[in-house]
């Protein structure tokens, strides 16, 4: 009797899927880790956005007023990624291993295709990084949200990789969920930053 007692909790152990911490995987909280550190950085940056805005004595955006016509579809977009993911997420709850394969890789497809977007955006700018402070701020804050974009894509690359050869099911599926949250955050920064440059401007006028 006292030996089936010892081994009930080492089977209840097992059940729980491999690198988990009570009923959370540890990466997960390691994940929210960085995401508190990154959304700090983003704070600070959009702080001085707002700060020099208030200060600086000239129009701002000194080029007029940013243009949506890429930036609004281009968000949306990037917002849809993540509800093709969160679909992805789910499947792979479920057991559907090629569906949650299909969904990653079309996430990957939507991210990649932002990064395009943006890029054309970047070089369709009247300004450079050194023209005036605005300009500085702008290349520094999406291009630090670009950086973010492009490790989430690298992330999901992994993700379809390791998907494709098996690695995850309906009982580990940890780092699927993790590498999810990141691609949230950086979407989630990035309606920050449009808010912040790209809608507050006509807020303004």
């Amino acid at each position: 009797m006292a030996e089936v007692q010892e081994m009930a909790p080492l089977e209840a152990q097992r059940a729980l899927p491999v690198g988990t911490f009570g009923r959370r995987a540890s990466g997960w909280y390691g994940m929210w880790g960085l995401i508190a550190t990154e959304a700090a950085l983003f704070a600070y940056l959009l702080f001085s956005y707002f700060y020099l805005a208030f200060h600086v004595d000239r129009p701002w955006p000194p080029e007029g007023l940013p243009h949506l016509a890429l930036a609004g579809p281009n968000t949306l977009l990037l917002l849809a990624s993540s509800v093709v993911l969160w679909f992805g997420e789910r499947a792979i709850r479920r057991g559907a291993r090629g569906l949650t394969i299909v969904l990653i890789v079309a996430t990957f497809v939507m991210g990649l295709a932002f990064v395009g977007v943006q890029g054309l955006e970047w070089h369709n700018k009247p300004f450079s990084f050194h023209s005036h402070t605005y300009a500085a701020l702008y290349f520094t804050i999406t291009g630090f949200h670009m950086a973010h974009v492009i490790a989430g894509l690298l992330v999901l690359a992994g993700l379809a990789l390791w998907s494709g050869l098996g690695y995850f099911d309906s009982r580990r599926h940890a780092v699927v969920s993790i590498g999810a949250l990141y691609w949230h955050f950086v979407d989630a920064v990035w309606i920050a930053v449009f808010l912040s440059l790209y809608i507050t401007p006509y807020l303004a006028r």
